[in-house]
């Protein structure tokens, strides 16, 4: 079972142009969507599309379109209910891939609610293979979290705790790094510019286009206590670094109709694999298998296993960076 939190989820609206986003005029869609979202609620979609099991755990009332999605979509979940409504998400596609997204502030949680929360994590932690904590925090939830929860579910659960993922960005990814061993995380899922933007080296597009420097930033990531940098880089596809191995893996060109929750494929990819007993080369093909197939799809659309090809992945190995 893999668990995932998301803080923060929304009613994720996608809208379908036919050529370039124009500032400031009227254009007509060719399609619209929507989807329940936020990144730990598409990492879940994407763990049950391709059978894997999975528990949804956010914020938000059972009526609330967010949560009535999960039920329509038969993506198991645990919501706590808040008394006000979930955010909801804008994202405008072009026909090139290029993607627009406005995204509101979501809902102000509480300190009661807040307690609620980490209950509700801590509970169904026990004995999961992995515990996803997703996506940016919502007015209310201080800085620190995920900190929180990481030390409360490893305390409470010792042995019996989960591998535990932190794929956001910001203060509350900055503040897990800085918040010692104890709150390390097993894996962590930045993109090129979070990347640089955490470590300081480069730019999000600079390290896009040098691999060797991105894996130099992601080991000093992994000094600094991190089991595993789940690198993703966009087209140039992913680094996969811990203390002992780093590897890029590269799928050939897909044409791009949607790169919104990529990522998040990616990092469900990477989790059905190591769920599934493969080693960290087979969890990076895994990995850049499902965001390149899920960059082909429209919208938010998640893939099924049976759509992605790790086989076409092409791996390189690095020789250590740290």
């Amino acid at each position: 079972m893999i668990i995932t939190f998301t803080a923060n989820p929304s009613l994720d609206r996608t809208i379908d142009l036919p050529g370039p986003l124009t500032r400031g005029q009227v254009q007509r869609a060719v399609a619209a969507g929507q989807q329940p979202g936020g990144k730990g609620v598409n990492v879940s979609r994407a763990l049950v599309a391709s059978a894997e099991q999975s528990l949804a755990l956010l914020p938000g009332d059972d009526d609330d379109p967010v949560v009535a999605a999960l039920r329509t979509e038969a993506i198991p979940h645990r919501n706590l209910p808040i008394g006000q409504a979930l955010r909801s998400n804008v994202t405008v596609t072009e026909p090139d891939g290029t993607t627009t997204k406005i995204n509101e502030p979501g809902p102000d949680i509480t300190d009661a609610q807040r307690a609620d929360l980490l209950a509700l994590i801590t509970a169904h932690s026990a004995d999961a293979a992995w515990l996803v904590l997703a996506g940016s925090l919502p007015p209310g939830l201080p800085g620190d979290f995920y900190v929180e929860v990481i030390r409360q579910v490893r305390t409470r659960w010792g042995a019996r705790a989960p591998r535990i993922a932190v794929d956001s960005s910001g203060a509350p990814l900055a503040t897990v790094l800085a918040a010692g061993p104890g709150a390390a995380p097993d894996l962590i899922k930045p993109n090129a510019e979070e990347l640089a933007e955490l470590t300081g080296v480069g730019s999000g597009d600079g390290l896009e286009s040098d691999p060797e420097e991105a894996a130099r930033a992601a080991a000093g990531l992994v000094q600094r206590g991190v089991g595993t940098v789940l690198a993703t880089l966009g087209s140039k596809g992913a680094l996969v670094v811990t203390a002992e191995e780093t590897f890029r893996a590269a799928h050939p060109p897909v044409t791009a109709r949607s790169t919104v929750g990529a990522g998040d494929s990616a990092l469900a990819g990477y989790l059905i694999a190591s769920s599934r007993g493969a080693d960290l080369a087979g969890c990076a093909r895994q990995a850049v298998a499902h965001g390149a197939a899920a960059a082909s799809l429209p919208g938010s659309t998640v893939p099924t296993l049976e759509q992605t090809t790790p086989d076409a992945v092409v791996l390189t190995p690095f020789a250590r960076t740290a």
